[in-house]
């Protein structure tokens, strides 16, 4: 069982993340509430295009600018000293502060995120530095140590390495290193083990666990992969068209999922192939793709349950213990 707070470490509360484009201003986030606990997982799932990665940017303040702005809502973040503090309001120099420092991220494909020109250790040690203001020698003592703790062989070796002359699990477990090298209090997972194959994949999944359980960190795992979902969430938040359209514990969610889209998901899992008129198993599709409306429900063009009243107006979250559903007739259909 995890460790949990009173107040969760990251509380977010009616999110909206808006872009300037030259065919006007969109919306790709909106209304989004969620939160994550200390010691705990909570996996952020939904196709590409559902607002994942754009909701953990507007977390980190990474947003490009000038063009992506938070347009509404809060992002509450409880500091290790001096209480919580509203990222949505906060300065660029107190984000960065706190980016690195308490909140850090790993990103999808570390090649794209790592200096090319610099060592592995001298990239790990600028960011202790800088944050916990070091010298050289111990920034880079804690690199080594960093490496050794992401099981990286050799690591007094490898640390005068280059991002080019390692593979793709051991640049991943760099980037885990770099971004758990001062502590933080949240780490925020995007689709961090996308392009590994699988064996390396469950090492990836495996190591973050492990530093979850011995740092009591929260994490915000951000996946397409139901199947990554079962093995490391506590909690889960599903995401269509910019919006939480369900939050649940991950038993409850994958035994009885209430919202349609959650439903038409786990169908989509090759564990739940129907066998088709030869007998070969045969893995369900969604039709369609993640598209905008103007009002009602988001996945009403791809619902089977679809009705008129579901195209109408906004659709509420509701609520029942331990979960939220963002459907008008999940009654009926649970």
């Amino acid at each position: 069982m995890t460790a949990t707070h009173p107040e969760p470490l990251l509380a977010i509360n009616n999110l909206e993340v808006s872009f300037r484009t030259e065919e006007g201003t969109v919306t790709p986030v909106r209304g989004v509430t969620l939160s994550v606990n200390a010691g705990e997982t909570l996996a952020l799932v939904g196709e590409s295009g559902s607002g994942k990665s754009v909701t953990s940017l507007a977390v980190m303040g990474l947003l490009p600018r000038p063009a992506g702005r938070i347009s509404g809502g809060s992002i509450l973040f409880r500091r290790r000293a001096g209480g919580a503090i509203d990222l949505a309001q906060a300065s660029a120099s107190e984000v960065r502060r706190l980016r690195g420092a308490e909140i850090a991220m790993i990103f999808q494909e570390p090649m794209t995120s790592l200096n090319p020109v610099l060592t592995v250790g001298e990239q790990i040690a600028e960011s202790v530095r800088l944050h916990r203001g070091l010298g050289q020698g111990d920034a880079m003592r804690r690199a080594r140590e960093m490496l050794d703790l992401v099981e990286i062989p050799d690591a007094g070796r490898r640390v005068h390495d280059y991002p080019h002359q390692m593979s793709g699990g051991m640049r991943q477990r760099v980037m885990i290193a770099l971004a758990m090298a001062c502590d933080p209090a949240l780490l925020i997972a995007d689709e961090p083990t996308t392009a590994l194959d699988v064996t390396i994949q469950a090492q990836i999944l495996a190591l973050i666990e492990r530093l979850r359980r011995e740092m009591g960190m929260g994490v915000l795992f951000i996946t397409h992969n139901l199947g990554v979902v079962a093995e490391v969430a506590d909690r889960v938040a599903v995401m269509y068209a910019g919006e939480v359209v369900e939050s649940a514990p991950v038993r409850p969610l994958f035994h009885a999922p209430r919202h349609p889209y959650t439903r038409a998901l786990l169908d989509c899992l090759p564990a739940r192939a129907a066998r088709g008129a030869d007998g070969r198993r045969v893995v369900r599709s969604i039709p369609g793709t993640v598209s905008r409306v103007a009002e009602g429900c988001g996945f009403a063009p791809r619902c089977e349950f679809v009705r008129d009243s579901c195209r109408v107006g906004a659709i509420p979250l509701e609520s029942e213990p331990d979960r939220v559903v963002r459907c008008l007739r999940w009654r009926e259909i649970a």
